[in-house]
């Protein structure tokens, strides 16, 4: 009978591992392995992204701005949510219900990051 391979420690979308910056000396694949997971994901992207320039954007605003379905942003906004990267305010307007999505500086934080990552992997990429 074969021994079981090592396990190697899961990578959670929420650990502070995956939130870890690219270093030069790092292999592409080794950086492109630790980008912030979280955000790391289309819509998720997306969403912060839209975010990133607004005080705050409403459900229905977002949904145009992403072209998410009602799921789809509802699952990844509270994904953000849950990460910290985004806080959510639910209110009336009249007896509308409306629902707002406003950046946390965590978000804008996480996302420069983000950014700053994936800029210095496609700069490693290229200088190959």
């Amino acid at each position: 009978m074969a021994a079981k391979p090592a396990q190697q420690p899961r990578r959670d979308d929420a650990g502070d591992d995956a939130r870890e910056r690219v270093t030069p000396a790092e292999s592409p694949s080794a950086a492109a392995a630790s980008l912030d997971r979280v955000i790391h994901e289309r819509m998720r992207l997306a969403i912060l992204s839209a975010l990133a320039g607004r005080e705050s954007v409403s459900f229905v605003e977002l949904k145009a701005l992403t072209g998410g379905t009602d799921g789809n942003v509802s699952v990844h906004a509270r994904r953000l949510e849950e990460a910290g990267y985004v806080v959510c305010r639910k209110s009336f307007v009249g007896r509308v219900p409306r629902t707002e999505y406003r950046i946390t500086d965590e978000g804008r934080r996480a996302l420069n990051a983000y950014i700053d990552h994936m800029e210095a992997l496609i700069q490693q990429v290229r200088e190959r």
